[in-house]
């Protein structure tokens, strides 16, 4: 072996004119290039037998493993490893389905003579020449996550990810947390943890730790000895923290980012968030809710690493496509630098290190449809592939935990012990550091891995403040096309609620309301009739002719071979199958809403448009929402930043928004919530006031029973309703350009009166001058009165073409549940059957 203190292979005695021009700058690379391997063999006049081997006499390319002395352990880690035979021919990678670990996958492919990747090949050289990252430069960031409360204090992490890195980190930087204003000295400096390291980027999480007081407090972060790429970037974040009396402003979002192929200049862009960041100013959140596709990542296949496996024609070959070590790289480097990239896009960024996040993620964060596609091609290589690479980057960005110590490749060790999901792989982590799995109270875990993502479900359980809970269910990792989550899942889910009902129950300080986040809204218009079309044999002739001749072109996904639009309609609660589990999720949290009096409110994104669904009691038993356990719910809010559908789709979905029956006690179905379009515009008929097809966010706010009480209490009085949004013009209908309809006069004095016979008008004091009038849509009004209640308002775009993004909201109040009555039979049993487990708390793999 040579010593540092002496050149390698002689190199001194070589001459400048005999020295190989393609010799790398390093003296300590342990592989040279094919390029440098070429030109020895051209000097030395005779083709060489291998690329690291030259039989000459002239000067010769190094052994790959004669500075490192790794041919052994290269040998000892794939001496188990067979090479599988090749079925489908030219179709499959030729690169081995074992990764040597004499080189990188970028300078092994060139080595090996594939000349589409020797751009990349040139890249890594370059790179590898390059003096070392010295920990320092901000790739991106910072991003602030809210995590959980304890007793009085207020916890949240800051991650930020740097340039470099590997198995061991240069340098480890530090977050200084002050509150602002000059309150509490210096503040106090908070190291920062390594959750992930790689030669390419370093994951630092801090963990923040406030004590909340008798008022709202601002804090004010930094991270000192950090370098950013943008003069502009604030080099001082800051972020505010309730009142210990006070329940959390929420800020709710979802589907943020734009389908591939969208034209996103016609767009503006990602504009909606400077609006988001303008109520900031005004009135700050406290927690930013984000209800999947907080990225999206579909362009993986058309300009990404999978554009080769999507142009494969036939399905079963598409199917059969191996997920090598490779390749897996590949993806793994465009998830992170899809990441980096929008995480950085401004003025999304500058909400990430202002206003602490909460996430759970969708299809999008994976690839368009994940989970829905047929049972025998989600357990297909490439799809459980960048499953496992997809949820890498979700728990490092959106949930600052770190990853697995590897993910699945075709390639895949078995785990030990007979358990299910991925096993170590050591050639993924050889060069990177991966930080023990971390614990935390704040997740309710699966009980056992998903079946495509080999994983457990990370299911977030926080206190939102005084009164408000929050769960958000993981209806990803668990999918398919026939379930959402496990019952076992469910199981630990509710006995967690319960714990914490119980304990709030028996404290100076009861919870009132639980927010509970679905991806995919729950009480929505069906659209079954569509999937009997798409799934009936009248499709399989148009199917064949498609995959022999391309007839019916994008009509056809690129996965399975299926109707496009399917895979969207499996992924709703209210598609067929999944009727039962709904149904029976639904019953479930009416019976915990009826056993804590607690009120249960649903946010739901997806579906890019803004709707209100609802449950309710069935009007024959005459009672009002605010003693109705039935009554949740359901906040539509989507898309912040993808396009909407066309208005047709939007008025399709009004005119099928029928009312339906969960049971025979509880009925459900879209309120007539929007009383004109946004602005000037004409964005829907005048027939849909229950689907708006613009972009939005919304903004719920509890009506704090600390709040003085205003025009002597309650959400209206008489005198402010708009007298025309009352009755129902004389045709019955009332569109987006016409009057809106409310209760009875009556009503508004009398809850328990009885309610109209069309139950998609408002049915509730709450719901009276619902829309652009009523007080949660005024900003000087929202959030302002004391009954307890939600202030919910959804703020949707008046124009695309508006740069700064800006809204019209449109609102209503949930009332807070006063419910003394029975316990309901419902309260008894789970989804999907009737077993009841232990909660599996607070483990983040």
């Amino acid at each position: 072996m040579t010593s540092p203190s002496s050149p390698p292979h002689g190199d001194d005695e070589i001459g400048d004119d005999a020295r190989n021009p393609y010799a790398s700058q390093s003296r300590w690379r342990h592989a040279e290039s094919s390029a440098y391997a070429k030109y020895e063999q051209e000097r030395a006049g005779g083709a060489a037998h291998h690329h690291h081997h030259h039989h000459h006499n002239g000067p010769v390319a190094r052994e790959a493993d004669a500075q490192g002395g790794v041919g052994d352990l290269a040998n000892f880690l794939n001496k188990s490893r067979v090479e599988p035979e090749n079925p489908n021919g030219d179709e499959r990678p030729t690169s081995m389905r074992f990764k040597p670990v004499m080189a990188g996958a970028e300078e092994a492919r060139a080595a090996t003579g594939h000349a589409e990747d020797a751009p990349a090949a040139e890249s890594a050289i370059k790179a590898s020449s390059e003096p070392p990252a010295d920990g320092k430069e901000v790739a991106v960031g910072p991003l602030i996550n809210y995590r959980r409360m304890e007793g009085n204090t207020w916890i949240g992490s800051v991650l930020v990810v740097v340039v470099g890195g590997g198995r061991e980190q240069p340098f480890t930087p530090s977050l200084n947390l002050r509150r602002a204003g000059g309150e509490g000295g210096q503040g106090m400096d908070v190291e920062g943890v390594c959750l992930y390291s790689d030669p390419r980027n370093t994951f630092w999480r801090f963990d923040l730790a406030v004590a909340m007081g008798g008022r709202e407090t601002k804090w004010e972060y930094e991270l000192p000895g950090l370098r950013y790429k943008s003069q502009s970037k604030p080099r001082v974040n800051a972020f505010f923290v309730p009142a210990i009396t006070e329940s959390m402003r929420i800020m709710f979002h979802s589907c943020n980012g734009f389908s591939v192929g969208t034209d996103e200049e016609a767009y503006s862009g990602a504009c909606l968030w400077n609006d988001v960041m303008r109520k900031h100013q005004e009135r700050p959140f406290h927690v930013m809710i984000g209800g999947g596709d907080q990225i999206y990542n579909d362009g993986i296949r058309v300009q990404g690493p999978l554009r080769k496996w999507t142009a494969i024609g036939n399905p079963k070959k598409r199917r059969d496509y191996p997920f090598p070590e490779s390749l897996r790289e590949e993806c793994d480097d465009y998830y992170l630098k899809n990441y980096i990239r929008w995480y950085g896009t401004e003025p999304f960024a500058a909400a990430n290190g202002q206003i602490p996040q909460i996430n759970i993620w969708d299809d999008h964060d994976i690839i368009d449809g994940f989970g829905s596609y047929v049972n025998d091609f989600m357990k297909c290589d490439v799809f459980r592939g960048i499953g496992g690479v997809a949820h890498k980057y979700y728990m490092l960005f959106q949930h600052h935990l770190p990853p697995p110590p590897s993910t699945y490749t075709s390639d895949a060790v078995h785990a030990a012990g007979g358990e299910e999901g991925q096993g170590v792989d050591p050639n993924q982590f050889m060069t990177a550091h991966v930080h023990p799995q971390i614990t935390e109270s704040g997740y309710i875990n699966g009980l056992k891995p998903g079946p495509y993502v080999a994983e457990h479900s990370h299911n977030v359980y926080a206190r939102l403040g005084a009164r408000i809970a929050f769960i958000g269910l993981d209806a990803r990792t668990e999918r398919t096309r026939h379930q959402i989550n496990y019952p076992e899942t469910y199981d630990a889910i509710f006995a967690r609620l319960k714990e914490e009902f119980t304990a709030a129950a028996n404290s100076d300080q009861p919870l009132k309301h639980l927010i509970l986040l679905l991806g995919v809204p729950i009480a929505y218009p069906r659209l079954t009739w569509l999937e009997n079309i798409f799934s009936s044999p009248v499709i399989a002739p148009i199917k064949l002719l498609n995959r022999r001749v391309g007839l019916g072109g994008s009509f056809f996904n690129s996965f399975d071979g299926s109707v496009d639009l399917l895979d969207d309609l499996d992924d709703h609660y209210t598609a067929r199958t999944h009727k039962k589990e709904r149904n029976r999720l639904i019953e479930r949290f009416q019976a915990l809403a009826a056993e804590f009096s607690i009120r249960v409110t649903i946010l739901s994104g997806d579906v890019h448009l803004a709707a209100l669904g609802r449950f309710y009691s069935n009007p024959k038993l005459n009672i009002a929402p605010e003693n109705d356990y039935r009554y949740i719910a359901n906040v539509v809010s989507s898309a912040i930043v993808n396009k909407p559908p066309p208005a047709a789709v939007a008025n399709l979905l009004a005119r099928r928004n029928k009312i339906h029956h969960l049971n025979h006690e509880t009925d459900e179905t879209l309120l007539k919530l929007f009383d004109k379009d946004p602005g000037d515009s004409n964005k829907t008929s005048k027939s849909n006031n229950v689907t708006m097809p613009s972009r939005n966010f919304a903004i719920i706010t509890e009506n704090s029973p600390n709040n003085g009480q205003r025009n002597g209490g309650g959400p209206l009085n008489s005198h402010q309703v708009d007298q025309n949004h009352l009755f129902p013009p004389a045709n019955g209908g009332g569109g987006a350009q016409g009057s809106q309809v409310s209760l009875p006069h009556s009503a508004q004095t009398n809850p328990a009166a009885p309610r109209p016979k069309d139950t998609r008008l408002p049915i509730g004091a709450g719901e009276v001058n619902c829309g652009s009038k009523h007080k949660a849509a005024i900003p000087g009004e929202h959030g302002t009165g004391s009954d307890g209640g939600l202030d919910v308002v959804i703020q949707v775009e008046i124009d695309q073409h508006d740069g700064e993004g800006r809204t019209e909201g449109y609102g209503l109040t949930i009332p807070a549940l006063d419910y003394r009555g029975k316990k309901p039979a419902s309260v008894v049993g789970s989804v999907g059957r009737g077993s009841r487990r232990s909660v599996r708390s607070g483990r983040s793999h």
